[in-house]
């Protein structure tokens, strides 16, 4: 019995979220106060009645199904005012009338006929306010014979719709993988008749009104959980939308095997939904129930439940359900039903819920990412020229802001997010994989000596260590920096790249080709599948894009081909007899193509000739640069890798020396790079060469006189008829003694000292390039674990200012507290001292690299005390005073040179100079001034002394003398000579030993 509702007079304003039949609406709360979806209410419109859509087993009324489709457009999605009437408890249901806009939707329905006015005896005490205007629109619309009231013979059969079994609850013969056979690919119209979770619908299929359950494919919902057992088995006759709310009459769709057995073995246990899932529920409703969506079917799974992705309209534009879910953290990437989609969909879905995950949003409010061994790189673009190509995926590219030719220019870049084939296999004995090669003459093609935009990206510590050294013990790591590379002129064949591609996370991406997605492109590269939070390429979207296209067009390592085998004669490892059996091949022809494989010293280099099929190594006739370790040896080699490491070259051969390296002249774009040496004043011309030997000798003649005039480099302190070198302990003709500029910059015990040269390039490019750092905050316990005789950035105590240094001592068992000391030595200045581990900061290989500034002096052809002997300390505090104390210029005067402490300098390590020290202005050396004070003693002299020694001492003699007469310092209580053994001969010194 109708009764009226407490009330229900007053209006109420929501939004259409679905329409059940032709005379009843779903209407939600616009806005909310509460948590989760806004809560709704089921009006059927008060004293009408539509015609029923068909349930189980059944059919439809006449024009049941255009009724509900003209409410269904006029209505879904739109702003509406409503209030109850009356409720009829019985059957749960309320009743009232809805406006859209100023029209009243009953009005609209009965006008066109779609729906009737209740019969006097059907309204049990309860009606419509608007009962008399909806009784005469009704008799108008069946005066005009519209919607139900067509008196067509066939009208009323012909609205009647031919169900299959599918849509009337008989889904036992419904083939889901023949109907995805038959529309793969294409799109499908249909309408979302029901919500069963956010990933989860059931739709109609135009226009056969298949109706069926959608999973969205590659994604899925948070569950909605589970009822108890008994309301899962028991199949009564309920209608689908119902089943979501109560407020349809579609039928309910039969359950699936694997549902049956999940009801099976619940127990009658309820589980609740998942967090998250109503919310997502309602998003997917809000959406896309009782809408028209296009459906693209992408598979089946087992149960016969299809997989497709669904599209929904949204103004003028189409939306993809899926990646809604997913970019606002209602759904998960789903593999399974991913891999059914093509690789485009599945990568913005993967960087959809990648973006949502480091967003945090909603289900993924409490996500914890995997450890990952990447870091993110800021703020390091860069721009310069590219020197070398070491593989397919790794480039050295010269930077623009360091001044040209110096080595620290030079900067290792690894080309993100991709991995080409290797050059060395260690799988297989060392030989490259296939298409490394092609990979990497494709890079040099097109790179080498060109201007390049780079953006660093990332960097990542990787292991050195091969597999059994990880087993046996700590392995090695090193930190490898990766970027992108774009070369800023192209040519043509570049038309496999797109230009600009979209980056993924950068707003704007540089002029020019992306050399990453071009060697991806042409099938010499594979894009790297990365983790969760693993930093990854800035344009990884356009990197994805060309593998797809390379897989397409079957190029380089997708073409299922094998790639050409080249054999190539490695001479440079050969014997000298076989080098000098190959000269007669490289000897008959003038000037041969070559290729610059690697620089090995300033003069001398690795080789390919194609022609012959081979490597050799070559070297400069009559020309020399400085040696390995010797002044401006480095600035040779940089020079000659930014002129020709890895360009094409033209050289003439004229004989091989005795260890099997060819003699000649080299061509770059037909200049000779002798000259080019000689003109920088980086090499000179060996005499003992035949000129007459050598094309264009009177230009190698020529450069060597012009960088002796201008005093460059190695000639900077040439004098007229005076051949003084740089780098070498002695000169040709005079031999005059090297002197250099220099500064002290520590001082030791025993007469030692550390100095910096003045004027040195590499001390400005060293300064320039610390001074350019962003010291980052103090690194990570774990992440940065510096150990003994690493390269590290230090902070100095006096003035807190950044420099390097190699770690000396550093804790036992590791760090384990920012304050954690290390002792630590500043390799360019010489001084120790003890840092905590705050102050200590990693520091790039391009910067760590570069030789230590500070080199290792002593005082010649005098003996001073060390710290420990008497009058030690005293010496080292006159010394200090003498030189760093002063404002003076000094000049070091190279005697000789103590080669027993190694090639590399470090603490207290490398050549030691043994040097005659004088200030500018001043009338005796600090050796003098330290004889004079009574604080050192003369070395002894030896009957084999050479004439510059002797005259060294004699000059010498007269200031310790004056010492002895003063009774000064260890002169105190005269002569105490305690080393006479050093005055005997050989012989008896080892027998005075002896006798102790």
């Amino acid at each position: 019995m109708a009764s009226s509702t407490a009330g229900a007079t007053g209006w109420l304003r929501g939004r259409v979220k679905a329409v059940p039949s032709g005379d009843s609406l779903v209407i939600m709360a616009i806005t909310s106060n509460r948590p989760g979806p806004p809560p709704e209410k089921t009006i059927t419109l008060s004293s009408l009645i539509a015609p029923r859509l068909a349930r189980r087993g059944g059919s439809d009324e006449p024009f049941a199904w255009d009724s509900r489709e003209y409410l269904r457009q006029l209505c879904i999605g739109q702003e509406v005012t409503f209030r109850v009437e009356y409720a009829v408890p019985s059957i749960g249901r309320d009743f009232g009338s809805v406006f859209l806009g100023d029209k009243n939707v009953a009005m609209e329905i009965v006008s066109k006929g779609w729906a009737k006015v209740k019969e006097q005896g059907q309204q049990k005490g309860e009606a419509s306010p608007f009962l008399a205007e909806l009784i005469r629109l009704q008799d108008q619309a069946r005066e005009q014979c519209l919607g139900c009231f067509k008196k067509a013979s066939d009208a009323a059969e012909a609205s009647i719709r031919n169900l299959p079994p599918s849509s009337i609850g008989d889904s036992s013969n419904f083939d889901a993988k023949g109907l995805v056979d038959a529309n793969k690919g294409k799109t499908l119209k249909a309408i979302v008749e029901q919500v069963r979770d956010g990933s989860t619908v059931r739709v109609y299929l135009l226009p056969d009104f298949q109706f069926v359950q959608v999973f969205v494919a590659g994604i899925q919902a948070p569950s909605m959980g589970r009822r108890p057992t008994s309301e899962i088995i028991v199949e009564k006759e309920i209608t689908a939308v119902e089943a979501n709310g109560g407020v349809s009459a579609e039928p309910r769709a039969p359950l699936t095997s694997a549902q049956r057995l999940a009801g099976s073995t619940g127990a009658g246990t309820e589980v609740a939904p998942e967090p998250y899932a109503l919310e997502a529920k309602y998003f997917t409703e809000f959406r896309v129930l009782n809408r028209d969506v296009r459906i693209v079917l992408e598979g089946a799974d087992k149960f016969n439940n299809l997989v497709g992705s669904v599209h929904y309209p949204d103004g003028e534009t189409s939306k993809d359900l899926a990646l809604e879910l997913v970019e606002n953290g209602l759904a998960k990437y789903l593999d399974w039903s991913a891999n059914m989609m093509e690789e485009d969909a599945k990568r913005h879905l993967k960087n959809a819920e990648l973006q949502a995950k480091k967003s945090r949003l909603r289900m993924w409010t409490n996500f914890v990412p995997l450890p990952t061994n990447s870091k993110a790189i800021h703020n390091q673009n860069f721009t310069g020229k590219v020197v070398e190509v070491v593989s397919g995926d790794c480039i050295i590219v010269a930077d623009d802001s360091v001044p040209y030719g110096s080595p620290l220019a030079e900067r290792r870049v690894n080309l993100s997010s991709i991995r080409c084939p290797k050059l060395r296999d260690r799988e297989n004995d060392g030989k490259p994989e296939p298409y490394a090669r092609e990979a990497r003459e494709l890079l040099r093609t097109r790179l080498i000596g060109q201007q390049v935009s780079v953006q660093m990206e990332y960097s990542r510590k990787v292991s050195t260590a091969d597999v059994t050294a990880a087993a046996s013990g700590p392995a090695d790591s090193r930190v490898m920096d990766f970027g992108s590379v774009f070369l800023l002129s192209s040519v043509k064949g570049d038309e496999d790249v797109s230009s600009p591609a979209a980056p993924s996370t950068a707003s704007s991406q540089p002029a020019g080709v992306n050399v990453a997605e071009l060697v991806v492109a042409r099938g010499f590269g594979k894009v790297v599948r990365h983790r969760d939070f693993e930093e990854r390429s800035n344009y990884y979207d356009a990197l994805m894009a060309a593998e797809l296209r390379a897989m397409a067009g079957k190029k380089g390592q997708h073409s299922g081909k094998q790639a050409p085998v080249s054999h190539i004669t490695d001479l440079t490892t050969s014997s000298a007899k076989k080098a000098r059996d190959f000269l007669p091949f490289l000897h008959r022809g003038r000037r041969i193509p070559a290729v610059v494989e690697y620089v090995l010293s300033g003069h001398r280099f690795k080789l390919l000739i194609p022609k012959e099929t081979c490597n050799i190594a070559f070297s400069f006739s009559g020309v020399r640069c400085p040696g390995r370790g010797e002044p401006y040896s480095n600035d040779a080699m940089a020079l000659m890798r930014r002129k020709i490491m890895q360009r094409d070259v033209e050289i003439e051969v004229e004989t091989v020396d005795r260890t099997g390296t060819f003699l000649g002249s080299l061509w770059e774009s037909r200049t000779n790079m002798a000259v080019t040496l000689l003109e920088a004043g980086l090499a000179r011309l060996q005499a003992s060469f035949g000129t007459d030997r050598i094309p264009d000798a009177h230009l190698l003649e020529q450069a060597e006189q012009s960088a002796k005039r201008q005093k460059l480099k190695i000639w900077e302190n040439y004098v007229e008829g005076e051949e003084v070198s740089n780098g070498t302990a002695a000169v040709i003709e005079s031999k005059q003694k090297e002197v250099l500029k220099v500064v002290v910059t520590e001082v030791l015990g025993g007469g030692k000292f550390y100095v910096q040269t003045v004027g040195d390039q590499r001390v400005v490019s060293i300064q320039q390039q610390l001074a350019s750092m962003n010291i980052q905050d103090a690194p990570i316990i774990g992440a940065f674990n510096p150990n003994k005789g690493d390269i590290v950035l230090a902070q100095f105590s006096v003035d807190n200012s950044w420099n390097r240094a190699m770690i000396v001592n550093a804790p036992r068992g590791g760090v384990q507290s920012p304050t954690d000391k290390f002792e630590v030595f500043y390799i360019d200045y010489g001084n120790q001292e003890e840092v905590v581990y705050s102050q200590l900061r990693p520091l790039d290989s391009s910067v760590s690299a570069a030789p230590a500034l500070a080199q290792l002096c002593s005082l010649a052809y005098i003996k001073v005390p060390g710290l420990e002997d008497e009058y030690g300390t005293e010496a080292a505090q006159f010394l200090s005073e003498q030189t760093m104390g002063s404002t003076h210029e000094f000049r070091a005067k190279v005697e000789d040179r103590d080669t027993s402490g190694g090639k590399v300098k470090g603490q207290g390590s490398g050549t030691v100079l043994i040097v005659t020290l004088v200030a500018v202005d001043a009338e005796i050396s600090v050796n003098a001034a330290i004889l004079q004070e009574g604080l050192a003693k003369m070395e002894k002299r030896r009957k084999w002394d050479s004439k510059d020694r002797q005259v060294a001492l004699d000059n010498l003699e007269k200031f310790q003398s004056e010492a002895k007469t003063g009774r000064r310092g260890i002169w105190q209580y005269g002569d105490v000579e305690s080393d006479d053994e050093d005055t005997l001969p050989p012989t008896a010194a080892k027998k005075a030993g002896g006798r102790r």
